[in-house]
C-alpha cells in the first residue's frame, strides 16, 4: 500500500489532483500494482478525505502541549516515528491538528509497526492533501534516504 501512495505522490503531486476512482484504479493496475494494495491505498485516501478536524477541540490548533500516546499507539508507532513527529511539530511544520491526523492515518495502516520510513510517507501525503504543497526542504527530509525523486 505504501508503494501505491508513493506512486500517487510522484505522479500527481505536480498537478495537485488525481483522476476519478475508476481511472485511477486502471492506471494503478497498468503500473503493476496488485488489487489488494490498490484497494487498501484508495480506502486509506478516502479515510484521509473524510477526516474532520472538528472531532478535536479548536483550541488544539494553537496549543503548545505535549502529546501523550495511548498504549496501542506506542506499540504501533516506532520511537523514531514518534520522535520525528515531535521534531516536525517543534519546527512548526505540523500543527497539533495535523499531527493528530497523521497519527490517526498511521494507526489505520494494516501493519504491525509503523516505522520512520512509513511515517514519512504518511506525513508527505497528509501535507500534500491538506496544504496543497510541500516545502522543498521538507520534501527532501520526507523522501526515503538516498532516493532522489523525479517528479513526472
Amino acid at each position: 500500500m505504501i508503494e501505491v501512495l508513493v506512486y500517487l505522490f510522484e505522479n500527481y503531486y505536480p498537478s495537485d489532483s488525481y483522476p476519478d476512482h475508476d481511472t485511477l484504479t486502471r492506471k494503478l493496475h497498468a503500473a503493476g500494482f496488485e488489487n489488494d494494495d490498490i484497494s487498501e491505498a484508495l480506502d486509506w485516501l478516502n479515510g484521509l478525505a473524510r477526516w474532520k478536524a472538528s472531532r478535536l477541540p479548536e483550541a488544539l490548533e494553537d496549543s503548545s502541549s505535549h502529546r501523550v500516546y495511548a498504549t496501542n499507539e506506542l506499540e504501533k508507532l516506532s520511537a523514531e516515528a514518534r520522535g520525528f513527529l515531535v521534531f516536525l511539530e517543534s519546527a512548526r511544520v505540523l500543527s497539533p491538528l495535523l499531527r493528530e491526523l497523521i497519527i490517526e492515518r498511521a494507526m489505520a495502516i494494516d501493519a504491525e509497526l509503523v516505522g520512520l520510513d512509513k511515517l514519512k510517507i504518511i506525513v508527505l501525503i497528509v501535507l500534500w492533501t491538506h496544504r496543497g504543497n510541500v516545502d522543498a526542504l521538507i520534501l527532501d527530509e520526507l523522501l526515503p534516504d538516498g532516493e532522489k525523486r523525479q517528479m513526472h
